[in-house]
C-alpha cells in the first residue's frame, strides 16, 4: 500500500478489524519512511457492476458515489452514519446478488427508493425529486399521494385547509409527470 504522505511503497498493518458488521475490514497503517499513520478500509468486491443511464451510456459503478445521493437525500434527517453505511452496504449486496452486471440507472433509483422509503419518507421524496427530475409542485402532490397515511392539500375549501388523508399505495413511473 503506498503512503498518502509522501508515497513510499513500504506501510506496515499495525492493526485489522472489522469493520461495518463484519462487511469490511478496517487496516491502521504506519508508512515505514516518513512514519505518518492512516487508515484503509477494505471491501469484498464480488464482480464489476456496469451502469446503463437513459441515454444507453454504460459507466462503472460507483459505491462513493450512491452513498453521496443516499447522505444527500438523509441530509438534516435523524439517521446517524452508521445506519447510512449500512443501507449502502446492503443496497451494493443487492446490486451485486441480482446477478447482473449491467444494471439500468433507473433500476438502482428504484432500489434506492424503496430502501428510502422504509427508512425516513422525507428522504425518499427528496431523492425521487431528483431521480424523476420534479419540475413542478403537482410532481410532488402526486409522489405524496402515493405515501399512505400523508395528508395532501385538495383543492382549497372556503376557509383554505382542507386536506384529506391518502390510502393510495404503491407508485411508479406513472404516478409521477416524467420528462
Amino acid at each position: 500500500m503506498r503512503c498518502p504522505f509522501c508515497g513510499h511503497d513500504d506501510t506496515q498493518v499495525k492493526d485489522s478489524r472489522p469493520h461495518e458488521d463484519g462487511a469490511a475490514i478496517r487496516r491502521r497503517r504506519i508508512c515505514a519512511s516518513c512514519s505518518q499513520r492512516f487508515t484503509t478500509i477494505e471491501r469484498v468486491q464480488l464482480r464489476d457492476l456496469f451502469v446503463v443511464k437513459v441515454d444507453g451510456r454504460r459507466v462503472p459503478f460507483e459505491r462513493d458515489k450512491l452513498a453521496r445521493s443516499v447522505r444527500v437525500a438523509l441530509r438534516k434527517r435523524p439517521v446517524d452514519d452508521e445506519r447510512i453505511e449500512r443501507i449502502v452496504n446492503g443496497l451494493v449486496r443487492q446490486l451485486e446478488a441480482s446477478g447482473e452486471t449491467d444494471i439500468p440507472s433507473r433500476d438502482i433509483g428504484k432500489l434506492v427508493m424503496d430502501t428510502l422509503r422504509e427508512v425516513d419518507v422525507v428522504a425518499y421524496i427528496r431523492f425521487a425529486s431528483v431521480h424523476w427530475d420534479f419540475r413542478e409542485t403537482k410532481d410532488f402532490a402526486a409522489i405524496l399521494e402515493s405515501i399512505p397515511g400523508t395528508l395532501v392539500r385538495d383543492a382549497p375549501a372556503a376557509d383554505g385547509t382542507a386536506l384529506r388523508p391518502v390510502v393510495a399505495g404503491g407508485y411508479g413511473p406513472g404516478d409521477v409527470k416524467r420528462r
